[in-house]
C-alpha cells in the first residue's frame, strides 16, 4: 500500500522567496520518485477563488480550502508543497490540526530586503496608502512561533534554504536520506552480474 503524503507549507511575507524555494523543493522530491503537487495560493486565488476578497474571513476561507486540498492530496499519497502568506497564526494552527503531517517553513527576511526585491512597488504603494491588504505594511502578519524550519532568505541562498527543508524532512522520517554514492537498482544488478561472471558470486 502506498504511504500517505505530507504537506510542506511555506509561509512568509510577499517577496520572501517562498515560490523560488518551493519549486526547488518540488524538483528535489520528484527526483526521489515522489508524487508532488505545487499549490501557489496567489495563483489558486486568481484561478479558482476569484470571488474572495481580502477580509480576514475571506483570507481564512482561501487558506482553509488550500488546507483541505492538501489533506486530499496527502491521503492519496501525494506530497503538497504550498506557498501562502498565511498571515494569521490561528488559521495556520487549524490547518495543521486538520492535515495529518504538516511541515511549516517560515521564510523570513527584513523589510529592507523585501522592498529591494519588489519590482512592482507593492510595499511602497501600501506605505503611501495607494493599495490595501499588504501583509506586513497595512495588514497583519503573525510570525510563526515554532516552525519546523526557519530560513532567513535575506542571508541564505535559495539552495541553502532548500537544503534545510530537505534535511528536516529526512530527520522527520518523511523521506529517506539520499546517499549520493548509492547505485540504482539497475546498476546494482549489473555489478552483481559482473561479479557472477568473475566467479565471486
Amino acid at each position: 500500500m502506498e504511504r500517505d503524503g505530507f504537506t510542506v507549507w511555506l509561509v512568509g511575507l510577499p517577496r520572501s522567496g517562498k515560490s523560488t524555494i518551493a519549486r526547488m523543493i518540488v524538483e528535489r522530491l520528484q527526483s526521489r520518485g515522489l508524487h508532488v503537487e505545487f499549490l501557489n495560493s496567489a495563483r489558486i486565488r486568481r484561478e479558482i477563488n476569484r470571488s474572495l476578497g481580502f477580509t480576514r474571513e475571506e483570507i481564512e476561507t482561501n487558506l482553509r480550502r488550500l488546507g483541505y486540498e492538501c489533506k486530499m492530496l496527502n491521503r492519496n499519497g501525494v506530497v503538497a508543497v504550498v506557498t501562502a502568506v498565511s498571515p494569521y497564526r490561528d488559521v495556520r494552527d487549524a490547518i495543521r490540526a486538520d492535515v495529518e503531517t504538516f511541515v511549516e517553513v517560515y521564510c523570513r527576511a527584513t523589510m529592507e530586503v523585501l522592498m529591494s526585491r519588489d519590482e512592482r512597488g507593492l510595499f511602497e504603494k501600501a506605505m503611501r496608502g495607494e493599495i490595501e491588504h499588504v501583509a506586513g505594511v497595512n495588514a497583519p502578519f503573525e510570525e510563526p512561533f515554532k516552525p519546523e524550519v526557519l530560513v532567513n532568505t535575506d542571508v541564505e541562498s535559495p539552495e541553502a534554504c532548500c537544503d534545510k527543508v530537505i534535511a528536516k524532512l529526512e530527520a522527520m522520517g518523511l523521506i529517506g536520506e539520499m546517499n549520493e554514492s548509492a547505485y540504482t537498482a539497475d546498476e546494482e544488478e549489473m555489478i552483481k552480474e559482473r561479479l557472477r561472471d568473475l566467479g565471486y558470486l
